[in-house]
């Protein structure tokens, strides 16, 4: 048995509840004293985490489908099956349709991720998601938000574009030589279409369920959210039509504050690579930090240029 006829994302226990608490005791007691709170609490329901709203509305999505699932949410954990127990007693009280998991015992459950065919990785460990990057998953680490999602039935994915949905190569070019030096280049790179980057297999996979589900009245919908304005636009609207790739929405914003716009659009997450706009956005809605590309490396010297 495959999945890859389905679309596969896979969560952390800590992103799907909030085990602040526990992760305390973990952080200055020491393993011995959690796994010994986890068992002695493992009837006390956990309460939502900050990706457990979009979880909880993707598996809503196999209620459109006939025939069988299209989407599967998968639990990836540092627990023990022994601690782990708790996780599970709160996955059936919420009533969610997560059967498959790995508990990891302490260890990165990253590696699993290709063994399951995931097309996302969601986690509160950075760490684990790097590692996930470089498998070529799409991986996010969840910031911390107390926005609900959005209360409609629809579930909405925002993206930023560069060194998420594309390639760093044009972010480079800005970090390097500066936003006037980044205009003319993409201009002039206008027809060329972008290279991929980590999220766009995800957002090929979402392409695919809407298809299947039809225009009218989808449940999913995609929006580009991006810092990029005019000329700029061109390149990334002649990538995307070259991949064969439609997003309902486009918000070319030309450096304004993107959260704002992301609580109108009414996103239930997005993913951006840049840490000043994943905390602004925050404020707003549920989001994700891609830790890829450029703007995620060390400064390195180039010349005289510092990027």
């Amino acid at each position: 048995m495959v999945l890859s006829d389905k679309l596969v994302v896979a969560i952390s226990s800590r992103a799907l509840f909030n085990l602040d608490d526990s992760h305390q005791i973990y952080e200055n007691q020491g393993l011995k004293a959690y796994s010994e709170y986890q068992i002695n609490h493992e009837d006390q329901v956990l309460a939502p985490g900050d990706a457990f709203n979009m979880v909880q509305k993707l598996l809503s999505l196999n209620e459109h489908f006939e025939g069988g699932d299209r989407v599967e949410v998968i639990l990836l954990s540092r627990n023990s099956a022994d601690t782990g127990l708790r996780v599970f007693n709160s996955i059936e009280h919420y009533g969610l349709n997560i059967t498959r998991a790995a508990f990891c015992g302490g260890e990165s459950p990253y590696r699993y991720v290709h063994a399951f065919g995931c097309h996302l990785f969601l986690s509160t460990s950075a760490e684990d998601v790097r590692y996930a990057l470089e498998q070529g998953i799409a991986a996010a680490t969840i910031i911390s938000s107390n926005r609900d999602s959005n209360a409609n039935g629809e579930l909405r994915f925002a993206f930023d574009g560069d060194a998420v949905l594309f390639s760093d190569e044009a972010e480079r070019v800005y970090k390097a030589e500066g936003l006037s030096a980044f205009a003319e280049s993409e201009k002039a790179a206008a027809k060329s279409p972008l290279s991929g980057g980590p999220f766009k297999p995800f957002l090929a996979a979402l392409q695919s369920l809407q298809a299947e589900l039809g225009n009218q009245a989808c449940p999913i919908r995609t929006a580009l959210v991006t810092a990029r304005s005019a000329p700029a636009h061109e390149r990334v609207i002649r990538t995307l039509r070259a991949w064969d790739i439609r997003l309902d929405e486009s918000l070319f914003l030309g450096g304004l504050d993107k959260g704002r716009f992301l609580k109108s659009y009414g996103a239930d997450v997005f993913f951006d690579d840049q840490v000043s706009h994943c905390e602004s956005a925050s404020e707003h809605v549920a989001t994700g930090h891609v830790p890829h590309g450029i703007a995620n490396q060390p400064e390195i010297e180039t010349g005289t240029v510092k990027k």
